[in-house]
């Protein structure tokens, strides 16, 4: 059980597994609300930014919403705890390979595409489970347990500019960037509500540790 109550949000922009997340914090006796109003956004005490598809697409649903400054508020000024997830995560990047628009900006990092030859059998996405592996000491990864693996899907993957804010690292092909962290601002390129018990062990870190 989480150890108080919390205005926990999940930032809905219309690109994101949201259903999966709620039914984590449920089983873990948390509630969240899922939200695209700013007004509501801007009262949380910890938000979650989810996001599966394109990430042009992503900065434009997020703009037509009128959600940008609202989350730049909330993540940089109040330095509200801030968990982007897959999609999200990259969003909250500079820049990607996928598209032309601009991301966040949240944290010092740009977003690169899978190259592999034809000789490298492998395949993009990147879809299964994979090993990652802690660069730095943190909360949200405590106790998440011997060899933690979690669920990945994606065709892009982050770099960081700074390796300061790199908190673990994975390798399909290349080893890149799995999760960040930057201060308040945390992201993840796996999915950790598909993740089982290690999903249920970050999300417990990220409501009862910040």
């Amino acid at each position: 059980m989480i150890n108080s109550p919390q205005k926990i949000v999940i930032i809905d922009y219309g690109m994101g597994n949201i259903g999966s997340i709620i039914n984590m914090f449920k089983y873990i006796g948390a509630e969240a609300i899922v939200s695209s109003n700013s007004q509501e956004i801007s009262k949380a005490n910890k938000l979650i930014l989810p996001g599966i598809g394109h990430f042009d697409r992503a900065m434009e649903n997020i703009e037509k919403l009128k959600l940008s400054e609202c989350i730049k508020e909330m993540a940089i000024h109040k330095q509200v705890p801030f968990l982007g997830i897959c999609l999200g995560m990259q969003i909250m990047c500079i820049s990607s390979e996928e598209g032309c628009s601009p991301g966040l900006g949240l944290v010092d990092a740009n977003v690169k595409k899978f190259n592999f030859s034809d000789s490298d059998n492998l395949k993009v996405p990147h879809m299964g489970w994979n090993s990652i592996d802690i660069s730095k000491k943190t909360k949200i990864l405590n106790n998440v347990n011997v060899d933690p693996r979690f669920y990945f899907v994606h065709s892009y993957y982050v770099k960081c500019n700074k390796e300061d804010d790199v908190l673990a690292k994975s390798t399909y092909g290349i080893q890149f960037d799995a999760a960040f962290e930057h201060g308040n601002l945390i992201g993840v390129q796996f999915h950790p509500e598909k993740s089982h018990k290690f999903g249920i062990a970050l999300f417990r870190n990220y409501l009862n540790s910040y």
